[in-house]
């Protein structure tokens, strides 16, 4: 994107999980004639790219990630990761989700450039947790801010063994070894569990979100990914360790 021309509004929306930012900033891109969001996830993606093309059609909405690209002839929103947007196209409004990521020591140079230098013509929204806030102050001198809440209660429950886990978890590994282990053991004592790791195949990855999601299984085992923005029918969440190893 040309980064030369006059900069529009810029926004940073702040807040911890859960509290619609990502949905929010979908409906204002949707606002526009045109947009590209840029997501941390190419699961993520995924799933914002077909909720967009339920309400616009797929002749209107381009999926680019570095595993899939599906661009109609003249699309008027992308959906992207955050790596794959395409910078040289000028769209409307332009949304960088999980901003927070700048910090990250892999991907964080990837998500410093967009926060300096991808804009939207008209309205450019970044998102995130309020830990960017000074950050974005510093080098976004002419930023709104605005902040929101979570939408839900969270509370911590203390431990509990794989085999006394409340259905609708989600448990949390921090290596393929621990999530394939987890997965086995809580199908063997507890009947099922669908598995998502960035290394699958993204008809892999899919086809085990909606196993849970259907609630063919009741438990889900995955890396820590899926808490950057997944939309997810989780009423717990338990960490298979308390530190990465």
């Amino acid at each position: 994107m040309d980064t030369a021309r006059p900069a529009a509004r810029v926004t940073a929306i702040l807040g911890p999980t859960n509290t619609g930012k990502t949905h929010f900033a979908i409906e204002r891109m949707l606002a526009h004639r045109s947009g590209m969001i840029g997501l941390p996830l190419r699961l993520l993606a995924r799933e914002v790219y077909d909720r967009i093309v339920r309400l616009r059609g797929p002749a209107e909405v381009a999926l680019i990630t570095g595993e899939e690209k599906i661009v109609p002839k003249a699309p008027r929103f992308y959906v992207c990761t955050v790596e794959a947007m395409p910078l040289d196209i000028r769209v409307a409004c332009l949304v960088i989700d999980e901003i927070q990521l700048c910090a990250d020591p892999e991907r964080g140079h990837v998500f410093t450039d967009r926060l300096l230098n991808a804009r939207g013509d008209e309205e450019t929204l970044l998102l995130g947790s309020d830990t960017m806030r000074g950050i974005i102050q510093r080098f976004v001198p002419r930023c709104w801010f605005t902040s929101r809440a979570r939408l839900s209660d969270l509370a911590y429950t203390g431990p509990r063994k794989l085999t006394r886990l409340p259905r609708r978890s989600a448990v949390v590994g921090f290596s393929a070894q621990d999530v394939y282990g987890i997965a086995e053991i809580i199908r063997r004592q507890r009947g099922g569990a669908a598995v998502v790791l960035g290394a699958l195949s993204p008809r892999t990855r899919n086809a085990q979100v909606e196993l849970y999601q259907s609630g063919d299984v009741d438990f889900l085992v995955a890396t820590d990914a899926i808490g950057m923005g997944l939309n997810m029918d989780v009423d717990h969440v338990a960490f298979a360790a308390r530190e990465v190893r």
